[in-house]
């Protein structure tokens, strides 16, 4: 049984604080890509990357890097890929899906190994 301590819930929300605002940013660049050089969707997109940048530097004050950082990436990789395929309507093939379960499988090594 997974046992989960005020830390790992901290953890957890901040992480995906985190995620949550790097995907929104991607997705507001991309809708804004190819609009001209300043439109509403970039300076969005760049105003919640500040936003989640400000997040994730509290999330590296409170926890290792070798963990933090992986499952931010790994996160943000999953969530953008669902964000892309749901709203966006781009094509996810079986084998990225397949890609993207490993990623979930690694985020979860990572994130819940400890050291022996």
């Amino acid at each position: 049984m997974i046992s989960f301590s005020a830390t790992s819930i901290l953890f957890g929300f901040l992480i995906v604080l985190t995620v949550a605002l790097n995907t929104a940013a991607q997705l507001f660049l991309k809708m804004g890509s190819g609009q001209g050089l300043l439109n509403l969707y970039l300076l969005g997109g760049i105003v919640i990357y500040g936003l989640s940048t400000i997040v994730y530097i509290l999330v590296l004050g409170k926890f290792n890097l070798s963990v933090a950082y992986p499952v931010v990436i790994g996160l943000t990789v999953v969530a953008t890929t669902i964000v892309g395929s749901l709203i966006l309507r781009e094509k996810v093939s079986p084998v990225q899906w397949t890609g993207i379960g490993l990623m979930i499988a690694a985020i979860f090594a990572i994130a819940f190994g400890k050291i022996s």
